[in-house]
């Protein structure tokens, strides 16, 4: 529990799991500004809001902004404890994403330039006997490269590795 907004920031350490349960009124900022500095950031914190002060503007910005709740004053005990048992399982949901998307840029980067190349390649459909005549490569040296980005990547399978490179690749997906 923090007295004010100035509070709070200077004593949490903002990286840790868990989630917010903001008033929109605090004494300086508002729960508002707080949620806006904390996305400007990259502060990812579930945020809820309570208030006894809301107007419908207000709980459309802070939604817009990505809290999890909105919650009028009074507020029945159980319609805050399921709305932090929410946001802290999203909150556990982004980070295990988030350490996935990580993992999979680490492996990536074991991936030698060609192995890349190779890689982008098989994921976009191209047989070997095609990445090999548009790389001049044999086909047994494309095999070969894409054995190790498989290997490398710890793919167990095609289906699996475009998986892979759709989320470290996003935009190779959209059109």
């Amino acid at each position: 529990m923090f007295g004010s907004v100035q509070e709070f920031l200077a004593a949490a350490p903002l990286d840790r799991q868990g989630c917010l349960v903001l008033d929109v009124r605090l004494p300086g900022r508002s729960g508002l500004d707080l949620q806006e500095e904390l996305a400007k950031a990259n502060i990812r914190l579930p945020v809820i809001f309570i208030s006894g002060h809301a107007d419908v503007p207000m709980s459309v910005r802070a939604m817009k902004a990505g809290a999890v709740e909105f919650l009028t004053k009074p507020v029945r005990d159980q319609d805050l404890l399921d709305a932090i048992q929410l946001a802290i399982a999203k909150d556990r949901a982004r980070r295990k994403q988030e350490a996935t998307l990580e993992r999979l840029r680490a492996d990536f980067d074991t991936l030698t330039p060609r192995e890349r190349e190779v890689m982008v390649m098989v994921v976009a459909g191209r047989l070997n006997k095609q990445i090999a005549g548009d790389l001049q490569l044999s086909e047994a040296t494309v095999k070969a490269h894409r054995s190790q980005a498989m290997r490398k990547m710890r793919a167990r399978s095609l289906a699996e590795l475009v998986r892979m490179a759709d989320k470290l690749m996003p935009s190779r997906t959209k059109s």
